[in-house]
């Protein structure tokens, strides 16, 4: 099964919307749900594919640890519902949270990240999707990661602007 990353903003009404009533995520995440706020309506949303976990490690170099705000991929937040941990996970983030994530991601450099980029490592330590040193298509991994850790910084830092919450959900 694939394990794709979705990040969306949430305003603080969806926010306690979402804990209050988990089981209307995937109608949100599907758009389909505004929990009645029209500002919430004007989202903003990044989905990073399965790229999720090699940005982990980029971050934090841990595969599912590591200090936060940099974890927040794999840890941090408050749990949105009871998702059985084999369809993934949903987090959402507070305001003041997504601003400390902003200012950490902002300190992080692309060439940091390219100097972390160890395939053999990756293999070692299971990350995800797991075709570190021999990748499936064209595609160069490291390209692509940095790729989207340049859209994550982007979108995070938007998010924080907005004053809204983070949700990420992996499933």
């Amino acid at each position: 099964m694939e394990m794709l990353c979705t990040l969306r903003s949430a305003t603080e009404s969806q926010r306690q919307a979402l804990l209050k009533e988990p089981e209307r995520m995937q109608d949100f995440l599907d758009d389909e749900e505004d929990f009645g706020d029209s500002d919430g309506a004007k989202f903003l949303e990044l989905d990073i594919g399965e790229t999720w976990h090699g940005l982990q490690y980029l971050l934090t170099e841990t595969a599912w640890e590591g200090a936060a705000p940099l974890d927040f991929l794999v840890r941090g937040g408050e749990d949105v519902g009871d998702i059985p941990s084999d369809e993934g996970t949903a987090r959402v983030f507070k305001p003041a949270e997504v601003k400390k994530l902003s200012e950490a991601l902002q300190g992080l450099s692309q060439a940091t990240l390219r100097q972390r980029f160890d395939p053999a490592k990756l293999q070692q330590l299971d990350i995800y999707p797991g075709l570190w040193d021999e990748p499936a298509d064209d595609t160069d991994p490291l390209e692509e990661l940095i790729s989207y850790f340049a859209e994550l910084k982007k979108f995070v830092s938007h998010v924080a602007q907005r004053g809204h919450s983070l949700l990420v959900h992996i499933g």
